[in-house]
């Protein structure tokens, strides 16, 4: 695809994030974007699940219906009503809404919109102003997520009109979709990181919603076929899931032998749980905590089994 074709190319975004330090080398910037196969009890972004723009409503900044009632006209389903001082949304039909004119209408911000269209050429000229951090840190632009390969056009389009800037590449991903995706993606990154939940497909299945074989074979076809390319394999540890030695031991043997991959654990943590309620979701985790150290035994125990010095 030429460059004009891929400048005007165009996906569905919720977050450009500067400065990160954790997602990839250096100094990057993530472009988050929304769709994902997986629906991971512990998600801190469940706002990038869906492959469209969502309404959320956070209840503490409304101003009250006192003061302010814009929201409720505009809503075409006439899902919002008040209660006294208070709005009383509906979310039913949120998921079919196209205006999410109820947003719009928002003075205060209470209403939120998580996902705006954007071309390839919008979102690279807001990672392109923090070019000199990435020249002086060796950072980029990392996609993420939800998975940024769920859009594949939109993904493969940024990843190229980036590496023609100049700006090194990086993606975060779950490994669930077709081989062909990501090794088209290959080609255009300079750093992968990918999520190894599992290694027991039915335990994998019963956190995410699906399977690993799919997502394990990938990895084992990206690190062979692609022996140059650093890969983190990385591991959120879930307590009562995969915070377990035998989890461990066997991520390790999985990851033997390959000189590009280095690995993560990940400790469980709790961002991102109010915005379930935005959504009106409840957090599928409940009050569980990680206790201290149990992360770094996990990855103790990986780099021992895997042989990591």
């Amino acid at each position: 695809m030429s460059t004009f074709q891929d400048r005007k190319v165009t996906g569905i975004v919720f977050n450009i994030q500067k400065y990160s330090v954790h997602d990839g080398p250096g100094i990057r910037t993530i472009v988050f974007t929304k769709g994902c196969p997986l629906s991971c009890r512990w998600c801190s972004n469940p706002e990038s699940q869906l492959l469209k723009p969502q309404m959320a409503f956070n209840a503490t900044r409304c101003i009250g219906t006192d003061k302010c009632h814009y929201c409720i006209p505009a809503c075409p389903y006439q899902s919002i009503t008040s209660e006294g001082n208070a709005l009383n949304i509906d979310c039913t039909h949120c998921t079919e809404c196209e205006s999410l004119a109820c947003s719009k209408a928002c003075p205060a911000g209470s209403i939120i919109t998580y996902g705006q269209t954007r071309t390839v050429e919008d979102v690279l000229n807001a990672v392109a102003q923090d070019a000199i951090f990435y020249t002086r840190s060796g950072g980029g632009m990392t996609i993420s997520g939800g998975e940024p390969l769920f859009q594949k056009d939109f993904a493969l389009a940024l990843l190229r009109e980036a590496r023609r800037r100049r700006i090194k590449t990086a993606i975060e991903t779950c490994g669930c979709y077709e081989w062909e995706r990501l090794e088209e993606a290959a080609h255009q990154l300079n750093y992968v990181l990918y999520d190894v939940k599992h290694t027991d497909s039915e335990k994998h299945k019963w956190a995410t919603g699906v399977g690993n074989e799919l997502i394990l074979a990938n990895l084992k076809k990206l690190v062979e076929t692609f022996p140059e390319l650093p890969v983190q394999v990385r591991t959120p540890v879930i307590p009562g899931f995969n915070d377990d030695e035998e989890t461990a031991r066997s991520i390790g043997k999985l990851l033997k032998g390959y000189a590009n991959v280095t690995y993560e654990a990940l400790p469980y943590h709790r961002l991102g749980t109010q915005k379930y309620a935005f959504l009106g979701r409840e957090y599928p985790m409940g009050e569980v905590s990680l206790p201290a150290g149990v992360a770094e035994r996990v990855q103790a125990i990986v780099d021992e089994e895997r042989g990591a010095k």
